[in-house]
């Protein structure tokens, strides 16, 4: 009975910190199959495809720092897609106000087992590289420097498994902006990109040039721009290339900025 009691209590125990971590609420019916306390480590995320080139391996950007590293990995429940469950966690964690950084799919983020083994140190998550998707957010409510990583990849024999990484970063990680690809990525996804802190003018210099590249990448897109300085946006984006017949004006009464995406 003791037994039995104390292995009820550390399953409780274990369920309860996976839940605190990040704010991410586990998976429904999910197993935790690997966990990792909190300990001090340098971390390197990439912010594109990663590959190995002369046995070092390359990315094309990245976000290297110094802090605390936990994290808790899910198998799945049978049947449960990782590539859903990933995005149940992105956007619960949206939902908070976190700041999408980095988002690959497929053989866009590159090898499964350099993402598994050299980035993650976990061999459960090496699976066929279609089958992968990585998100890499900045965590609102923990602050500017802490950043989540979530992995998912669906594994033979109906295995799937989601990778959550909280990293709280010891200084100031400073000005990381996302990839013109996963901006784009996000706005189709989601049919919105929301900015709360966009909404001054003029607008910033290294954000317009961010958001023209993205929106350049597929000229049949059309958005909306809302909030008080939508106007100057639609202006700057405009003189960075972008057709002014793809850019209406929405509502400036909105705070921030906000794009949403005209289907």
């Amino acid at each position: 009975m003791k037994a039995c009691l104390a292995l009820l209590l550390l399953t409780w125990g274990t369920a309860v910190m996976a839940a605190d971590l990040a704010n991410v609420a586990p998976p429904a019916d999910a197993q935790v199959v690997d966990q990792k306390p909190a300990v001090e480590a340098e971390r390197t995320y990439p912010l594109g495809s990663v590959r190995r080139i002369s046995n070092q391996l390359r990315m094309d950007a990245q976000v290297s720092a110094r802090g605390q590293v936990s994290s808790v990995t899910y198998e799945l429940a049978a049947g449960t897609s990782a590539i859903q469950a990933l995005d149940a966690a992105r956007q619960g964690l949206q939902d908070q106000g976190s700041q999408v950084l980095f988002w690959c799919v497929a053989r866009d983020c590159g090898e499964s087992s350099l993402w598994a083994n050299d980035i993650f140190a976990n061999a459960k998550l090496v699976g066929a590289d279609e089958q992968q998707s990585v998100i890499l957010l900045r965590h609102a409510e923990s602050g500017q420097d802490t950043l989540v990583a979530l992995y998912a990849i669906n594994r033979g024999g109906r295995r799937a498994y989601l990778h959550v990484e909280q990293f709280v970063a010891a200084s100031p990680l400073g000005t990381v902006l996302p990839t013109p690809a996963t901006l784009l990525r996000e706005l189709r996804s989601t049919g919105r990109l929301d900015y709360p802190d966009l909404g001054t003018a003029p607008p910033p210099a290294p954000w317009v040039a961010l958001l023209a590249r993205s929106l350049n990448q597929d000229s049949t897109l059309r958005v909306t721009l809302a909030g008080p300085a939508a106007e100057d946006w639609r202006q700057a984006l405009v003189a960075q290339g972008v057709r002014a017949a793809r850019l209406e004006l929405g509502d400036p009464a909105k705070s921030g900025l906000h794009i949403d995406l005209i289907r």
